[in-house]
């Protein structure tokens, strides 16, 4: 990474229905309180972002949201041409420097559609973590912290929660240290 002068990324998925993330919360002795959501479970909204760290630069975070309303012929998720345009912005942001991406090794990172999609690219190396890996991954943090920062609302509509997610994303975007603490959670050390 330090020859190629690259910035190291580490990207993953996830998602978010209007049901939210259990937490703790204050009530009166004896009242559980109940939060009753009245969704269906093809209402949700998915998620990819990356962390992007190098030696003597602030660390970033990269993301984009897709929400799913359920309606008949839909995207359900990220597919490869989502995950490509999420790269090439990626460099863009960047300053065209050289990227090396690390990722899990879920289907669609694999297949020969995102490999040919990937072998486009001169300006990114693309490693794989191990099998079942979350604690190598930055971006695991990123969810766990976003998903905590949820627990306890509870928006009525799917714009509302993609709403509250992009604010939520936006914030930890202001914050590198919060992005460093994940990087440094993993074990990884970048030396200036």
């Amino acid at each position: 990474m330090r020859e190629q002068d690259a910035w190291l990324c580490f990207a993953d998925e996830s998602g978010q229905s209007l049901r939210p993330p259990k937490a703790r919360t204050w009530a009166p002795r004896g009242a559980t309180p109940a939060v009753r959501v009245g969704t269906r479970r093809d209402r949700r909204v998915c998620l990819v972002s990356a962390v992007c760290c190098r030696p003597g630069e602030r660390t970033r975070l990269v993301f984009r949201l897709l929400v799913r309303t359920g309606r008949k012929g839909e995207k359900k998720g990220f597919a490869e041409p989502d995950f490509a345009r999420l790269l090439d912005a990626m460099h863009q942001q960047l300053a065209c420097r050289p990227m090396v991406l690390v990722w899990d090794n879920s289907p669609q990172h694999t297949d020969r559609a995102m490999r040919a999609l990937l072998a486009e690219r001169s300006w990114l190396t693309v490693f794989q973590l191990p099998a079942y890996a979350p604690d190598l991954n930055p971006d695991e943090g990123v969810w766990a912290h976003l998903k905590k920062t949820l627990a306890n609302l509870a928006p009525c509509t799917i714009d509302q929660l993609a709403t509250l997610i992009r604010t939520r994303l936006k914030r930890m975007q202001y914050r590198p240290a919060l992005l460093d603490g994940f990087i440094a959670e993993t074990g990884l050390v970048l030396t200036p």
